[in-house]
């Protein structure tokens, strides 16, 4: 009797090894995409460099505020992206998804005068409830991936222009909907918010260094994990002095990164994030292995669906208002190459949440820094569609080395 495949194991971007790598070694895992992460920060450096020395704007207070609530909704929306992108697959819906989500929520509090948040969840229900249709389609009749979210972007366009009416546009004027992405919170509060998040994260990483050391799965040097801390406390208490020296920490940005942290948490802790991982590595072998692979799907476009809504949330929120517009131009295409230009492969399997958050930095800061040297909106498309590229190239050439890493 044949024994049972054994589904792939979840891949992390940075996955830690107990031998010490040479530098040569370590630039090596960076290209092969073993470190994504360091590549897509020293490539947040070189950005913010070279338009620093173009426009001293950039890196002022109150333009990375501005900077950090811009990327907020191609975050959230991305956040779902990177579930489907992990599966192997692709959602071409989600940015009108988004659009219909934040019409969905306008119209139902400013025309039929229902509570705020009554009207946000379903807002969230309507996203998650096409996710579950459009993963049940494609993974009940084996459609590919792309054709079925391909009509749903046809289809929820013309539902967002349905839900709106004749109107075509409504101003949000809710202060609890407005205030989702237009809350700064007071300097003590922010400073408050930051102690309260270096000691969260300092105790989880110490519970689990000690569970690891006692189960015999790591190294008893605990060095790692506090330079992991102090990078982490220094980065934190950057970011709230400059929030401050603007306006103050946003609630958007507090939302964004509950949904990265929270998200992470499953797709790395939990018995669903391991099945996702190994249905993205192999779905056969996940089948074999007794893991409902058809399940996984729709959970997985769910999940897509209802993040795209939030993110149209935020967006409506942010903007004031939604119209005929809302979802459309660029940003189903930046919420996709986010993740992609921060880590997550295009072929499944490999990848992580944190890649919508870097992702979203990198794209939005690029999209900011044209938009201050006031750049004509075809460079800014050939820009953002050559670094997607670039990106692409980048994810098959480490794909390649890794397989040829795996066949020595």
């Amino acid at each position: 009797m044949s024994a049972t495949p054994t589904p792939t194991a979840p891949q992390s971007d940075d996955t830690e090894e107990k031998v010490n790598l040479n530098p040569r070694q370590q630039l090596r895992r960076v290209i092969q995409g073993d470190l994504s992460s360091v590549r897509v920060i020293l490539g947040l450096v070189l950005i913010a460099v070279i338009f620093q020395v173009q426009e001293s704007r950039f890196l002022s207070a109150e333009n990375l505020t501005n900077l950090m609530l811009q990327i907020t909704t191609i975050g959230l929306i991305s956040v779902g992206i990177v579930y489907v992108l992990l599966l192997g697959e692709i959602d071409l819906s989600v940015g009108a998804v988004s659009g219909l989500g934040g019409a969905v929520m306008v119209v139902l509090n400013v025309k039929h005068g229902w509570n705020p948040y009554l009207a946000i969840a379903a807002a969230i229900a309507v996203g998650a409830a096409i996710g579950c249709v459009q993963g049940f389609l494609f993974s009940k009749f084996a459609v590919p991936s792309f054709v079925v979210p391909l009509a749903g972007l046809l289809t929820w366009q013309g539902a967002l222009l349905q839900v709106l009416g004749k109107t075509g546009s409504l101003n949000v004027t809710d202060s609890k909907i407005t205030g989702l992405a237009n809350i700064f919170y007071s300097h003590t509060t922010g400073w408050i918010i930051a102690i309260v998040c270096i000691v969260a994260y300092g105790l989880v990483l110490a519970i689990g260094f000690r569970r690891r050391v006692a189960a015999g799965l790591g190294d008893r040097n605990p060095a790692p994990q506090i330079v992991r801390f102090v990078l982490v406390a220094a980065i934190t208490i950057g970011a709230v002095y400059v929030f401050n020296e603007s306006r103050g920490v946003p609630l958007a940005v507090l939302i964004l990164l509950g949904f990265v942290i929270g998200m992470e948490y499953v797709v790395q802790k939990t018995t669903f994030g391991r099945h996702v991982f190994a249905v993205g590595g192999n779905d056969e072998a996940a089948r074999r292995a007794g893991i409902r692979v058809n399940g996984v799907r729709v959970a997985v476009f769910t999940i897509a669906g209802s993040m795209a809504a939030i993110g149209g949330i935020m967006a409506a929120s942010r903007l004031f208002a939604v119209n005929q517009n809302s979802g459309g131009n660029e940003l189903l295409l930046l919420a996709i190459a986010g993740p992609v230009i921060a880590g997550t492969s295009l072929f499944g399997g490999r990848g992580s949440v944190w890649t919508a958050l870097l992702g979203a930095l990198v794209i939005g800061s690029i999209s900011n820094g044209m938009d201050l040297l006031g750049l004509a909106s075809p460079i800014k498309y050939m820009v953002t569609g050559g670094v997607l590229l670039l990106a692409v190239l980048v994810d098959a050439v480490a794909k390649q080395q890794r397989q040829t890493r795996g066949r020595a």
